[in-house]
């Protein structure tokens, strides 16, 4: 009995047991159509063994999730027409990739030589040298389209094959020939072009070195990147590129931070300051130590930020993919009747209108439309991603392009964001350095951005704060403490108004510190004032001329938006030349500001990522400064100007308005490419060589048309 217990338990084992689920990620050849990618997508997904499966068409990857063998996978991308290998970790090169667009190059050259020998042959020979042609450059199309009609999905290849089929099948062989050539040339022109487009993520890939010289108990060790840990030093010698994440510990030297911030000139580097990985070392040697493993550094992050910034599908690309869901089944329905009804209808000759239906088959392929938008869109990220501005997705692309109004928050965006104090004013009998030491005290607790410029004064001056305790802070006003069993306040006149103190005697000077564009804070108790404290922060030196670059790039106002008061702000606003300001505003009131804005039309809202959280995420576009330095710029904004530079947004609202544009273009084209070619049909004034000559150079014109925006310059 026992034994039949355990016979039967190794049973149960047994039946549910399943095969190990795994993930692949496969690199892809040849996949130069948008509407091919979805299809090749449905073909996996049916597969047996496949449970998920995400074609990345921006990227040329597919990552399939899966319990059949990865062979079996691959072996179905390439039934499709397409070329699979095993996406490599470290690698940005693959042989098997190569072979297959060789395998194509030699298949369209000679299909070319046997059309051009056919054409001059004539008689009987040249049937066999237009089928020879026929066969060698439509080999991989027709595997692919016989494939595509077992499986159901009707594709481009599948609509050639039976087009070049009927053509033979009415002793059309020249015409045949002349198909497959033209189609087989425009895929392989195709395919390369696209892949310039795809090459900007993988010039990313290889920013980063495969190895790094470690420090690790006194002993260094050349290890590969995966094996670094946070709290590793490494050594970067001249030249070299820096491996991870992390802070100088030893050395100084100039780093080349462009290939993250997009920074022109090379940036001093000193023991305490950042770097990042993929950056490159100038004349000086480094001990950086690591505080990110490669997997998370800010490269790691753009990389993948991007890859699915080019996925997303932008409102345009939608509109597309809903027209072309339809439009393919109808021209195909018309082509079944165009065949037929002439002739059992109206008693037609067949053959011309059999011609017509061929020629409206290859038209019913609607790539160059579903192609338009999203070579656009990855031509634009890609290349905004190196020169230091990262979009989140195709939408905000669109977004930015249309953008009427843009907003700027004044610390830390349009200023510096790192005030100095400037001027120590104290009341009748108190001595300045008492003022400053009680407003030290109270702001050691406070995260404000002026707390910092009041305590690196007093230790500038060796000032020790008097021990405070019950801090306490009040929104958009300032904070208080306890020092000696009194309470003492740190903050703007508001805050002073409330407690009922007399601020009148201070009024004349303190106007004249806001006239410079000096921000003010009061120290005192509820009953009086024991001084003044002012701090200048100051403009960026690009401030000025990215607002006028804004304007010149088709933004119909400026606008800053601060909690600073109203002389100071104003002082600001006159010199970086926005075209409005709004001052004294608490968080909450920034948010109403951007809601109030956005009735004169899209708003985009420049700030740090942090503070201006509310109003960034209010926003039609929320563009965060700094994205390098900060996870949380990256994270909430829709847009990330890695550097603190603010002559990268005109660049990348130019960039938006130009894809914008390009993106129209490239609709507006594939449309009536495709009607004057169904007129044409219809009306006996197109040939099947002019159809898939007008496709396949209709798709290579819109991926022209969206390369240029690679060339946008700043």
């Amino acid at each position: 009995m026992n034994g039949r217990r355990a016979a039967g338990a190794a049973s149960d084992t047994t039946a549910v047991r399943r095969p190990e689920v795994k993930t692949t990620c496969l690199r892809l050849a040849g996949l130069d159509c948008a509407d091919c990618a979805v299809k090749l997508e449905k073909r996996i997904a049916s597969l047996e063994g496949v449970e998920a499966v995400d074609v990345n068409f921006g990227s040329g990857k597919m990552n399939v999730v899966h319990t059949a063998s990865v062979e079996a996978v691959i072996k179905a991308v390439s039934d499709s027409g397409y070329g699979a290998s095993l996406w490599p970790a470290d690698s940005g090169g693959d042989p098997p990739l190569g072979r297959e667009k060789m395998a194509r190059l030699a298949g369209t050259a000679l299909s070319g030589i046997f059309l051009a020998a056919g054409a001059a042959a004539g008689g009987e020979a040249s049937v066999w040298l237009y089928l020879l042609a026929i066969l060698t450059g439509g080999f991989p199309v027709f595997k692919s389209g016989l494939y595509a009609a077992r499986s159901l999905v009707l594709d481009m290849n599948f609509l050639m094959t039976a087009a070049v089929i009927g053509a033979a099948a009415i002793g059309e062989w020249s015409e045949g020939a002349a198909v497959v050539f033209l189609f087989s040339l425009g895929n392989l022109l195709q395919t390369y072009t696209f892949d310039k487009t795809r090459n900007s993520i993988r010039a990313l890939m290889d920013l980063s070195p495969r190895e790094a010289l470690v420090r690790r108990d006194g002993t260094e060790i050349t290890l590969p990147l995966d094996q670094i840990r946070p709290g590793d030093t490494v050594m970067v010698k001249p030249g070299q590129k820096i491996p991870a994440d992390g802070k100088v510990r030893e050395g100084s030297s100039t780093v080349n931070q462009a290939p993250i911030t997009g920074e022109s000139e090379p940036v001093e580097k000193v023991p305490g300051d950042r770097v990042y990985a993929g950056t490159i070392n100038g004349q000086g040697a480094l001990e950086v130590e690591v505080a990110r493993c490669a997997a998370d550094s800010t490269l790691s992050r753009i990389i993948s930020l991007v890859e699915e910034a080019r996925e997303q599908k932008a409102p345009s690309q939608q509109m597309v993919d809903r027209f072309a869901r339809y439009y393919t089944p109808a021209v195909l329905l018309g082509a079944v009747a165009v065949a037929v009804l002439p002739s059992l209808l109206f008693h037609r000759p067949f053959v011309p209108w059999f011609e017509k239906a061929l020629i409206l088959l290859v038209i019913a392929c609607p790539c160059a439309l579903v192609i338009s938008t999203p070579v656009s869109i990855i031509s634009a990220i890609g290349s905004a991603a190196r020169k230091g501005v990262l979009f989140k997705g195709g939408v905000h692309l669109e977004e930015a392009g249309s953008v009427k109004i843009v907003a700027f928050d004044k610390t830390g965006t349009l200023t510096r964001g790192k005030p100095e104090v400037t001027d120590v004013i104290a009341a009748e009998g108190v001595s300045p350095e008492r003022v400053l030491g009680i407003a030290a005290a109270v702001e050691k607790f406070s995260e404000h951005h002026l707390a910092g410029a009041i305590l690196e004064k007093a230790a500038e001056q060796k000032l020790e704060a008097p021990p405070a305790t019950g801090f306490r802070s009040f929104a958009g006003k300032g904070a208080c403490a306890e020092i000696g069993g009194r309470t003492f306040y740190v903050g703007n006149d508001r805050l002073f108004r409330d407690l009922g103190a007399d601020t009148g005697r201070w009024r004349i000077s303190i106007e004249r510190l806001l006239a410079d564009g000096k921000t003010v804070v009061m120290v005192g108790t509820g009953e009086g004032i024991s001084g003044i404290i002012a701090a200048a922060d100051r403009v960026r030196p690009h401030s000025r001329a990215a607002v006028a670059a804004l304007t010149r790039a088709g933004v119909e106002k400026v606008v800053m938006l601060t909690g600073d008061n109203r002389k100071t702000a104003g002082a600001v606003a006159r010199e970086v030349g926005v075209d409005d300001f709004r001052a004294e505003l608490l968080p909450r009131d920034k948010l109403e500001a951007i809601r109030q804005l956005k009735s004169g039309g899209k708003v985009a809202m420049v700030g740090d990522g942090i503070n201006d959280a509310p109003a960034l995420a209010a926003a039609d576009v929320g563009i965060a400064m700094g994205g390098a330095g900060s996870d949380a710029a990256i994270e909430t904004a829709d847009i990330a100007l890695m550097a603190d530079d603010l002559s990268r947004l005109p660049y990348a609202i130019k960039l938006s308005r130009k894809a914008l544009a390009v993106i129209k273009q490239n609709i507006l084209f594939s449309l009536l490419i495709k009607a004057a070619f169904i007129a044409a049909a219809l009306t006996g004034h197109a040939t099947l060589w002019m159809a898939v000559f007008a496709d396949t150079g209709a798709s290579l014109l819109v991926t022209l048309n969206g390369m240029r925006l690679m060339l946008v310059r700043e």
